[in-house]
């Protein structure tokens, strides 16, 4: 849940800020949030209604990385099995992680260093920050089973699901809920289908530097 989450907030925030930077061709800075789309000049168009502040600078194109997250990552996802649920749920949580961190930066413009007018524009989040949450949600991520209600088909249904909880007394996954369908193998009991040799019970070597080695154990 964590690796596909996490990727797919990491291609997101990747190329929103390469937007920003001029260093991917198809895309600019956002300017959605100017009242007349990309500037011709520096100075911004003010904000319907705010007089000391404006939009302005050069916002993370957020819009064009979510867009571009979920035809690159969620590609292989075609949403029909219950895993690929899981995933499209996962990637998407990710992406929401990186919109929902967007912050406002502003600078100040004025004579003497006063604060007559401030620019204002959108700025991603540092990626640490992201990470951070999307480990602290795979630290309490749900255990989900495929609703009645989520069988949808078809390209436009394709995120038009809904996942329930394996657990009926727990509440249903929020957008930002990481999601697991089994538990992760434990790796201190013996399970020979996944290869795991297991610890408990064994005695490390520590003069060995083989996988019965106490460094490895």
């Amino acid at each position: 849940a964590f690796i596909y989450a996490i990727t797919s907030a990491a291609v997101t925030h990747a190329v929103a800020r390469g937007c920003a930077e001029g260093s991917i061709e198809s895309c600019t800075c956002d300017y959605s949030h100017t009242t007349r789309g990309a500037p011709r000049q520096s100075n911004q168009a003010a904000v319907h209604g705010v007089s000391d502040w404006q939009w302005g600078g050069c916002s993370d194109n957020i819009g064009f990385g979510f867009k571009f997250s979920r035809q690159f990552v969620d590609t292989g996802e075609r949403g029909r099995s219950l895993r690929e649920k899981m995933n499209l749920h996962n990637n998407e949580a990710g992406r929401v992680h990186v919109v929902s961190k967007m912050r406002q930066e502003c600078k100040c413009h004025g004579m003497s260093g006063s604060c007559t007018v401030k620019t204002c524009w959108m700025r991603l989040p540092p990626f640490r920050l992201v990470g951070d949450n999307l480990k602290d949600r795979f630290d309490g991520a749900s255990r989900v089973m495929l609703s009645n209600a989520g069988s949808l088909r078809g390209k436009r249904s394709r995120y038009s699901f809904q996942l329930k909880p394996y657990n009926p007394e727990h509440k249903p996954p929020t957008p930002e809920d990481l999601v697991f369908l089994e538990p992760s193998p434990g790796f201190c009991e013996r399970n020979p289908s996944l290869g795991i040799q297991g610890t408990h019970g064994r005695q490390c070597n520590d003069t060995s530097i083989g996988v019965d080695g106490c460094d490895l154990m």
